[in-house]
């Protein structure tokens, strides 16, 4: 039976006030990828030893080009909380994005030496030249694309019925294929990096290892555990076809923005490891001066905006931080001091 406190962790990620599509609102659509915030979160709780978090999304036509305020100040949060729980944890993000990680990082306090640079090399993939240990117990994709669909890609998930390949072949060109998209559905494989291969290839990488993918637009790592018509027809735009990413992970979390999918696996793990005060010093102003930090110092802008605001996903920061002041208060925990370096 699913402990009643993360079903009201999950109903508080699913919220669409950003208007992506994935929470659907129609009966007939009804939640994508239930339960598995909860089957996630258990499994990390209990078996948890050595986790890496991948984040990071650039935006290259943000005011200026940077990263996104999504997914950077919830992966550290989730990084910090593992690390102050025992559980041996790094970040990691591309040359790109590695500044406002980083900045995300001083501000809430997790060691740089823990926050790993992806090598910008044509190179095989290998958890040595990532500097990820091949014995982590955990990979979590915290808002970080990954490509489109191929042909065998959407022919090989696993569905109730046959596949409607006349669909996908009409909505997904063979050039769109296997490309990495924004929600505006432009092709930005020239800044997003092969990140995704260590999802891809994390049985060979990273043996014994589950994966697990928190997005919320479609074209996050992890989606691909989702049929591509279950995304697709939740989608607005002439792009719908060719946003949904074709990685799958063993647990996909979508949220309203991915930030509170974060939230929502940290506030998860460490209720179940009866660690929840843990979680006390970051508060909503420590999560607002994470996100101040990031645009002063990474440089980081709103996904949506793409401007250098401290907004994400276009939501003032009062909407956005709900949530997580939602699972706080279900945690019992009140306004405290900010989170120090411990360890």
């Amino acid at each position: 039976m699913t402990d009643p406190m993360l079903e009201q962790f999950d109903a508080f990620i699913r919220r669409d006030p950003a208007q992506r599509g994935l929470i659907g609102s129609e009966p007939r659509f009804g939640p994508l990828c239930p339960g598995h915030l909860a089957a996630a979160a258990a499994h990390l709780a209990e078996f948890g030893h050595s986790v890496a978090i991948v984040t990071g999304f650039y935006i290259p036509r943000g005011d200026p080009p940077a990263a996104e305020t999504d997914g950077p100040p919830a992966s550290l949060l989730l990084a910090q909380a593992l690390r102050l729980a025992g559980i041996e944890t790094i970040v990691v993000s591309d040359g790109y994005c590695i500044g406002a990680v980083r900045a995300a990082a001083d501000a809430t306090e997790f060691p740089r030496d823990r926050v790993i640079e992806w090598p910008q090399a044509d190179k095989p993939v290998s958890a040595g030249t990532s500097r990820i240990p091949s014995s982590i117990s955990h990979l979590i994709a915290v808002e970080r694309v990954g490509p489109s669909h191929t042909l065998e890609s959407f022919l090989r998930q696993p569905r109730l019925g046959p596949p409607p390949r006349e669909a996908f072949e009409a909505k997904v060109a063979p050039q769109c294929r296997d490309h990495c998209h924004n929600m505006r559905g432009e092709v930005i494989d020239g800044y997003s990096g092969e990140m995704h291969r260590l999802f891809e290839e994390s049985q060979r990488l990273f043996p014994g290892a589950k994966t697990i993918g928190i997005g919320d637009g479609a074209n996050e790592i992890g989606m691909g555990a989702v049929p591509w018509e279950e995304l697709e027809r939740r989608l607005s735009g002439e792009q719908s076809g060719r946003v949904p990413c074709r990685i799958p992970c063993d647990w996909n979390i979508v949220a309203g923005t991915s930030n509170w999918g974060a939230y929502a696996m940290a506030a998860a793990v460490l209720h179940l490891r009866g660690q929840a005060e843990l979680l006390r010093p970051f508060t909503a102003d420590q999560q607002r001066h994470v996100l101040e930090e990031m645009i002063a110092n990474g440089p980081a802008v709103d996904g949506v905006t793409r401007r250098r605001e401290a907004t994400v996903d276009g939501l003032p920061f009062l909407t956005y931080i709900q949530p997580w002041e939602g699972m706080r208060n279900v945690l019992g925990l009140s306004v405290s001091t900010s989170p120090g370096r411990r360890g």
